[in-house]
């Protein structure tokens, strides 16, 4: 009877200490993101990423895929530890022109496919406010 008490506290003890993963939102694969090639259709990208987390019109329209990953262990309040924005930009015809896979790089937003910190642009401030807003959600953004 003492073993099984012991077997049982020890089970309760290291089950609280275990990680668990959420992942939220629209989590793009690297085999879906290279399915997406310059010139393809809005309909053709729908077809392969899904109905997008968000849109935006400027010198064209633009999808927005957002993707969160959150670490929680045991009671503790989840951490976020990984957040992305996968963009399309499409040109005036409806065709692609452009898709970049941005996230946090050394504190700076970055795009992981051209491998460039963006500068500047009508959708940088758009982009870092939801990559920043989630790590920082004090900031009410």
């Amino acid at each position: 009877m003492r073993n099984v008490a012991l077997v049982a506290a020890v089970s309760l003890a290291l089950g609280g200490c275990f990680t668990k993963t959420l992942n939220r939102g629209n989590v793009i694969t690297p085999e879906g993101l290279q399915q997406v090639q310059v010139g393809a259709s809005r309909e053709e990208v729908q077809l392969v990423l899904g109905t997008p987390s968000t849109t935006s019109v400027t010198d064209g329209e633009t999808y927005y895929y957002i993707s969160q990953k959150e670490q929680q262990t045991a009671f503790l309040a989840p951490d976020v530890v990984e957040q992305r924005v996968v963009a399309v930009y499409f040109d005036k015809d409806g065709r692609v022109a452009k898709v970049a896979d941005y996230g946090l790089k050394d504190g700076k937003v970055f795009d992981f496919i051209s491998r460039t910190t963006r500068t500047g642009g009508s959708d940088y401030g758009l982009i870092s406010q939801i990559i920043r807003g989630a790590t920082k959600p004090s900031l009410g953004l």
